[in-house]
């Protein structure tokens, strides 16, 4: 129970937007990336640093993305995250959320590039209301990833 709650947590993450609506701009935060930043960031070691693939490949599948484009984003934001962990391995709750604001308007941005590259010729004003939700939801994300690890972490007993 303890390993599959982050991974199911992330994918459960990224299907929820996909429940409420389909919208021709795009709305909701990236749901499932959040939760993977904020898993990295609480608990290094917890999602191996190719976890990226697994998980990436299953918002491809979900989020209407080019085909392997959160695949790269995903696997480069857990390079990213693994090499200032070990850069800077002190941090505080300014640095977690300067580093998931920069990785979030990275991944935007480059899903952005990205669609537009394939066929989507939306200008960049679409995905501005995203980003500024985004950043401001990462707390929150946080705040709950945490409070799944306290449940991953909690003995559950069972009476006789």
């Amino acid at each position: 129970m303890a390993q599959v709650v982050p991974w199911l947590s992330v994918v459960l993450a990224t299907i929820v937007p996909t429940w409420f609506v389909i919208a021709s701009a795009p709305m909701f935060p990236p749901f499932g990336f959040l939760t993977f930043l904020a898993w990295r960031q609480l608990r290094p070691g917890l999602l191996p640093l190719w976890a990226g693939l697994p998980l990436g490949l299953v918002d491809d599948l979900f989020s209407g993305q080019p085909f392997g484009s959160a695949v790269l984003l995903w696997s480069l934001a857990a390079i990213a995250i693994d090499n200032l962990e070990e850069r800077f391995p002190w941090r505080n709750f300014a640095t977690e959320w300067l580093v998931a604001t920069s990785l979030i308007t990275l991944y935007i941005l480059g899903s952005y590039l990205l669609s537009n590259l394939v066929a989507a010729n939306a200008p960049i004003h679409v995905v501005v209301p995203q980003l500024v939700i985004s950043i401001f939801a990462y707390p929150l994300i946080g705040r709950l990833v945490a409070a799944l690890d306290r449940l991953r972490l909690t003995a559950v007993r069972i009476s006789r």
